[in-house]
């Protein structure tokens, strides 16, 4: 049953995804991970560690659209789940990330590319709060498109945190720093908890259903 609602949730979930967001977003990093193959003289690791850093956020700022969808009060009252609905979204935008996470990675010139499996939790963390954050817009207010608030917000705490956090509880540290590891151990955990967070926040509120079913 499950296998033949999501068979045929597949065409109308695709034609719903945001594709200029998405599109807009990929573009947009993968111009800022390819910058230093523009330049004349040979980049630092440091540039290029903060421009792919700036490109993850680029198409996180895609992915906070992903939720969007204006059809929501309509949709809350169907029989299929939320959740099932939002896990297809997210299951049909994976693949692509990861062809585009790969093409960024491969942009940045080998001799100043940063450790690829620490720069990707950076990406996948920063993916998953978009998305987090979305599914908790949806899940606190009425709102059918929050990709807007959301892709406000994400740039604001990203460099808030940047610039903010103090030295023990840093986030943005060079390659080579005795904190690296350290650092990444931190976004370890928050991607963690924008995990558990995004997936405790996908389903409909109750009190919008009770509000569905008075009708």
């Amino acid at each position: 049953m499950t296998a033949r609602v999501i068979r045929a949730l597949l065409r109308p979930v695709s034609r719903t995804l945001p594709r200029r967001a998405l599109a807009a977003g990929s573009a947009l990093g993968l111009l800022l991970a390819g910058t230093p193959r523009l330049l004349s003289s040979p980049p630092d690791a440091w540039l290029c560690l903060s421009l792919l850093r700036a490109a993850a956020l680029a198409f996180g700022l895609g992915l906070a659209f992903l939720l969007d969808d204006p059809a929501r009060h309509t949709t809350a009252a169907v029989p299929t789940r939320r959740p099932v609905r939002v896990g297809l979204r997210v299951a049909l935008v994976a693949p692509f990330a990861v062809v585009w996470w790969t093409a960024a990675l491969l942009l940045v010139p080998e001799q100043t590319r940063p450790p690829v499996g620490a720069v990707t939790l950076e990406a996948a963390t920063i993916a998953v709060l978009a998305l987090a954050a979305a599914a908790v817009a949806v899940r606190c207010t009425d709102v059918a498109e929050p990709g807007v608030a959301v892709s406000a917000g994400l740039p604001v705490t990203v460099v808030a945190s940047a610039l903010l956090l103090p030295e023990p509880w840093e986030l943005f540290v060079a390659v080579g720093d005795p904190r690296w590891d350290g650092a990444h151990e931190r976004w370890a955990g928050l991607l963690v908890v924008a995990a558990l967070l995004g997936a405790c926040s996908v389903a409909e509120p109750r009190r919008r259903i009770a509000s569905l079913a008075h009708r």
